[in-house]
């Protein structure tokens, strides 16, 4: 059996997600988490083979998860569920150390398929997100172009980018990473003028794009 914990802030996906995985005869579904924080505590836990993980969540999205436990020296293979197929997403999804991305259409179909190659520690990628991927990779965001803005981002601006995006204020910003107000100014002050945008709607905007967040929670 391949012992699965699932993290998705929405409790009908995670219903869904379980109904289609307990179909299967080799996976096992031993957790399940609502927000990011909530993800990193239950892997520890219980050091499940795989983590099926939606990319835009409360706390902490998928990608800092993945950061957060990396540094933490766990090497449990994600599988990131997402609505975003642009290459800069999957990219950025597979530098930080993911073993699948799919786009949540697909999961139906698919699912069960990156699991397994993930168990094995084989990379799984949605057929149609590799051929923008590709064209990314050999086109004008080869490897060798400099960085994007939102590539340029360190973990903890793509936090509080994350944080801002989801309506909090800089106070309460501050007070979930443990930084001085002065320190969130300096990230959002940072963020605009790596993303080159103006203001906080801007700045949500590109979250959303993104992944970091969805409009629907």
């Amino acid at each position: 059996m391949i012992r699965v914990v699932i993290a998705d802030a929405h409790h009908i996906m995670r219903q869904g997600l379980r109904a289609l995985l307990e179909r299967t005869d080799d996976i096992q579904i031993i957790g399940e988490a609502e927000d990011g924080q909530q993800a990193c505590e239950l892997v520890e836990q219980l050091a499940p083979e795989v983590i099926v993980m939606d990319l835009a969540m409360p706390r902490l999205n998928g990608l800092e998860v993945v950061a957060r436990l990396r540094a933490r020296g766990v090497t449990t293979p994600v599988v990131i569920l997402s609505e975003h197929s642009d290459s800069v997403s999957v990219r950025q999804a597979l530098q930080s150390g993911v073993y699948g991305y799919l786009l949540k259409r697909s999961v139906a179909e698919e699912l069960p398929l990156a699991i397994r190659a993930a168990s094995r520690k084989e990379i799984y990628l949605t057929p149609s997100v590799t051929a923008p991927l590709l064209q990314g990779l050999i086109g004008d965001q080869s490897a060798q172009q400099v960085k994007t803005g939102f590539d340029a981002l360190t973990s903890r601006e793509r936090e509080v980018l994350q944080l801002v995006a989801e309506g909090k204020t800089n106070r309460a910003i501050a007070h979930a990473l443990h930084l001085s107000d002065k320190m969130v100014e300096q990230h959002r002050a940072s963020l605009t003028a790596k993303l080159n945008v103006r203001d906080t709607a801007g700045l949500v905007r590109l979250a959303v794009q993104h992944g970091l967040v969805s409009l629907d929670e």
